[in-house]
């Protein structure tokens, strides 16, 4: 089958009993791409990649690699590797021997082997010396180096990943996400990556897929998904988000949310959606400001993040607002004091009929 796809599934389904985690997905993925499934536990995306990977089977649907379809192929025959969130080391094993393992399973010679396992601690950085090391003797860092080396050893064209990174702490965690992305673009191989965690998935991806009840709601960049998610599922999904239930009758005059402003252009008469803006676009209105839309309420909460600043505001119809400023931008009202809050149309996307 000829496709310009590195992989391509095609109707997958794959059931357990009467329950369906899947439910005829297709996808596309390219080669070099670093493609990442995020979504709620329970979503499917567990499932998705043990089927990529061989791990179980299909109900229906294929599976193809290149013009070879490989979904009956064992996972051992698949020019593919996982590095999976336990890691799966031998701990009574060198770092050299645990990278040479999948190489011996080949009966590749053992200077070969090591010179191979030599070139991939260069390649992910860590100090020849480490040859000799036992695994129990590694930092979490190091342990999660020597599993990507193990992966890379017989060179697949496919590496998968099953959340490595959630057991590590945050400091280390977001040292290896910019690691993981520097190793993609060195290496120029596929990677396919599950989490959980929004963050891992817009630092390191070239495109996203969100998924929803073992389907694919939304599959772009992340910036697109960010920016015009497609339902309010992904909107909320991908961060702290302000939705407004609008509808207009007449295609000019907005109803709804307590919204001062004319009915968005894409929202026809007679018609509703969600009207989306971002934490970071809202901005406090001093008296004689002006915006394009604008809502009253009263500041319930301040929360310091950082280099930004955090507010909760509950509008006079009763829903609570999020709104995002840098340091030198807050606020000088008090809590719990009345405000206006501002946003302008070219920050907004609607999410039509939702």
């Amino acid at each position: 089958m000829a496709s310009d796809a590195l992989l391509r599934l095609q109707g997958v389904v794959k059931q357990f009993g009467h329950f369906t985690a899947l439910h005829g997905v297709d996808l596309d993925i390219h080669e070099g791409e670093f493609f990442t499934i995020v979504g709620p536990s329970g979503s499917g995306k567990s499932t998705m990649i043990r089927l990529l990977v061989g791990m179980d089977e299909l109900t229906h649907g294929a599976i193809w690699l290149r013009d070879k379809r490989i979904d009956e192929t064992p996972a051992n025959e698949r020019p593919t590797c996982m590095v999976f969130q336990s890691l799966a080391l031998f701990p009574h094993m060198s770092v050299g021997q645990n990278i040479e393992f999948p190489l011996k399973l080949r009966n590749v010679p053992a200077a070969d082997r090591k010179s191979r396992a030599l070139e991939l601690l260069d390649l992910l950085r860590l100090p020849q010396s480490y040859y000799s090391k036992r695994i129990s003797q590694c930092s979490g860092g190091e342990k999660q180096r020597v599993a990507l080396a193990r992966a890379l050893a017989f060179d697949p064209e496919i590496l998968f990943f099953d959340e490595p990174l959630s057991a590590l702490d945050y400091r280390l965690r977001k040292t290896l996400e910019k690691e993981l992305k520097d190793l993609h673009h060195r290496t120029g191989k596929t990677f396919v990556y599950i989490t959980h965690s929004l963050e891992e998935a817009m630092v390191m991806s070239d495109r996203i897929a969100i998924m929803k009840d073992g389907r694919f709601e939304q599959i772009a960049v992340a910036d697109e998904i960010y920016s015009r998610p497609v339902s309010r599922f992904v909107a909320e999904f991908m961060g702290e988000v302000n939705l407004f239930e609008v509808s207009t009758e007449d295609g000019s005059t907005l109803s709804g949310a307590g919204l001062t402003g004319n009915a968005p252009s894409g929202l026809a008469a007679g018609s509703k959606g969600l009207l989306m803006v971002r934490p970071e676009y809202i901005r406090f209105v001093a008296d004689g400001g002006t915006a394009d839309y604008t809502v009253k309420g009263r500041l319930l909460e301040e929360y310091a993040l950082g280099s930004r600043i955090q507010y909760e505001i509950e509008t006079t119809e009763g829903q609570t607002l999020t709104v995002e400023k840098l340091r030198e931008d807050r606020t000088t009202s008090a809590l719990g004091g009345e405000v206006t809050l501002g946003f302008d149309e070219a920050n907004t996307h609607l999410i039509e009929g939702d």
